[in-house]
């Protein structure tokens, strides 16, 4: 019984911990997830790590929606440049996704 009640609750914490986990847009996910993920590193800087990069800066989303847009390394020494608009997005698409990745340092 103890077995099958723990199971629940590891069942129950797992689930709620994927509810509250934030998910990339689908622009993103389209666009933007060969090189980058929300949480880790992957070819490019996390997501996560670019919000606490541009934290408290008014110019944050300007900034990171000038770098999508004109490509570049940005200061982050990976080794790769990311290329010009990513993989095609437009203005519109830029402009949502820099306004998301900002708004990730205030999730927990």
């Amino acid at each position: 019984m103890k077995l099958i009640i723990t199971g629940m609750m590891a069942a129950g914490l797992m689930f709620a911990g994927a509810a509250m986990a934030e998910d990339m847009p689908a622009v993103g996910k389209a666009k933007c997830s060969a090189c980058h993920a929300i949480e880790k590193k992957v070819i490019g800087p996390a997501w996560r790590d670019v919000a606490k990069k541009y934290k408290g800066d008014p110019e944050g989303v300007n900034l990171i929606v000038m770098h999508v847009i004109n490509g570049g390394e940005f200061g982050w020494k990976t080794g790769t440049k990311m290329p010009a608009r990513g993989l095609g997005a437009n203005d519109a698409e830029i402009q949502k996704l820099a306004a998301f990745i900002i708004g990730l340092e205030s999730q927990p």
